[in-house]
């Protein structure tokens, strides 16, 4: 257990590193958009339409919160409203062209691998590259609540009792 709370000090730290930082902020900048709507953004897929309730159950946002992020992604035009195929009570938002253009641009800012990589063979690059995703793999499967709302299909909704 310590092993592993140790590697996940250091993935966190790396994330939270001034280099990390700054890259988010440059990706905020150049889209003219905050952290927490680049987020939405991040979180969103092309072609895939999200209930705003789900990423607000997912994060525990309030669902007005949600809705104030979804406004500013609709305002620059990144995002649509549609309602919910089978329920139209519901909304769902949708990523446009330009939404899926500014969302790719700020992924290759911010995935970019940091100067650190450098310290690592490609070899060494893949066996990390695969744990990590074995590691989400288990942490989605064991966590489904958290799971991804663009994981799920469109008309199950989580149920609260």
């Amino acid at each position: 257990m310590r092993a592993a709370r140790e590697a996940w000090r250091a993935m966190f730290e790396l994330i939270f590193s001034p280099e990390g930082h700054r890259r988010l902020h440059e990706a905020c900048q150049d889209l003219g958009l905050s952290p927490g709507v680049l987020k939405v953004l991040f979180h969103l897929e092309p072609g895939r339409g999200v209930p705003m309730r789900d990423l607000a159950d997912r994060w525990g946002y309030d669902a007005s919160y949600v809705t104030s992020l979804a406004d500013a992604l609709e305002e620059r035009g990144l995002v649509e409203r549609r309602p919910h195929p089978d329920d139209r009570r519901v909304k769902v938002i949708l990523l446009t062209e330009a939404g899926s253009e500014a969302r790719d641009r700020a992924m290759q800012v911010v995935f970019d691998p940091p100067p650190g990589f450098r310290a690592l063979t490609p070899e060494q690059t893949r066996t990390l590259r695969d744990l990590l995703r074995k590691v989400a793999a288990a942490e989605r499967e064991a966590t489904p609540a958290r799971a991804s709302p663009s994981d799920r299909p469109l008309g199950r909704r989580r149920r609260t009792a």
